[in-house]
């Protein structure tokens, strides 16, 4: 008898894979689809009810990709062994976990961004409820108004004006295990009659500098021609300098302008980043940003798969 000769492992390989489990980030999937497509590319779709599909094919070695985008391991830990895979299988991975969660911490960032130059408002950073359960009003704190955070805060959540050590204490209850930042209030120079604070959202190399109201949190591209008028080009150079530091090919982070012209980082890293389009959500991306924003992921995973 001859001997059996072993059946060829059908492989799935896909140029892009994005875990995503959020329903509002369908639209922006759909426009990393049609960037990958003008390029050649595949996009394959991991989401909850692929996910067990996914990761039996790839433990067996069935599926595989070049690229890999991570939306969905902050909030659903059954993704984490997918993010493991994609790590040791030696992947490209946008935003690797390791840096994304890195990032997270503001206190550390702060420390990071002092590091490395880049200008933040006046900061104090107390420790944790937990590890000095007492009222803190440290002395820097006196004749200014001042913002309190907690480190791992995100979209807003415990971010308060405080006025005093019982807002302070109050707030540092409300969260006994992250340690706290208290920084200056930055009050924004207006220009043109709105806000001189800008959200620069940022994918592979390119910054993407919007104006962004604060109390509304409403975007708006900055134009060239405002670029110019106003002398906003430093927001490039800072959302460069910014992906630097963190590690990070696609975040947001914000950036105000002073009453002396000077700029300020006030919100480090905010990864992930929403991906709501401004056509569904009026506190959404501006589509044009996030069409671009996907352009530039699509080539990025388009010189991926050109190497050999």
């Amino acid at each position: 008898m001859g001997m059996a000769v072993p059946m060829a492992v059908a492989v799935e390989g896909v140029d892009l894979a994005v875990a995503w489990n959020w329903e509002y980030d369908a639209p922006f999937v759909a426009m990393l689809r049609e960037a990958c497509a003008a390029r050649g590319l595949t996009l394959g779709e991991v989401t909850p009810e692929r996910l067990p599909v996914v990761l039996s094919a790839a433990r067996e070695g069935r599926w595989r990709c070049r690229a890999f985008l991570d939306r969905a391991s902050d909030w659903d830990e059954a993704f984490e062994e997918l993010v493991d895979w994609a790590r040791g299988a030696g992947v490209f991975r946008l935003n690797p976990t390791e840096r994304a969660r890195a990032a997270w911490d503001k206190a550390a960032m702060h420390w990071r961004f002092q590091a490395a130059g880049l200008p933040t408002p006046v900061t104090v950073i107390l420790p944790a409820w937990e590890e000095a359960p007492e009222p803190l009003w440290p002395e820097d704190l006196a004749g200014a108004s001042w913002i309190a955070k907690p480190a791992f805060g995100g979209g807003g959540e415990g971010v308060r004006r405080i006025h005093g050590r019982e807002d302070l204490t109050a707030l540092r209850m409300a969260f006994p295990d992250q340690p706290f930042l208290v920084q200056r209030y930055v009050r924004p120079r207006r220009l043109a009659g709105r806000p001189a604070w800008f959200r620069v959202l940022y994918a592979v190399d390119t910054p993407f500098p919007c104006w962004w109201d604060p109390e509304t949190h409403r975007y708006r591209p900055v134009t060239a021609a405002e670029a110019e008028a106003f002398g906003l080009q430093p927001l490039w150079d800072l959302g460069r300098r910014i992906a630097a530091v963190c590690g990070l090919d696609l975040f947001s982070t914000e950036i105000a302008m002073e009453e002396d012209g000077g700029f300020l980082c006030i919100d480090y890293v905010n990864d992930p980043i929403d991906t709501r389009p401004q056509s569904l959500a009026p506190e959404g991306v501006p589509d044009e940003v996030l069409r671009r924003i996907a352009d530039r992921i699509a080539e990025a995973v388009g010189r991926r798969a050109a190497c050999p």
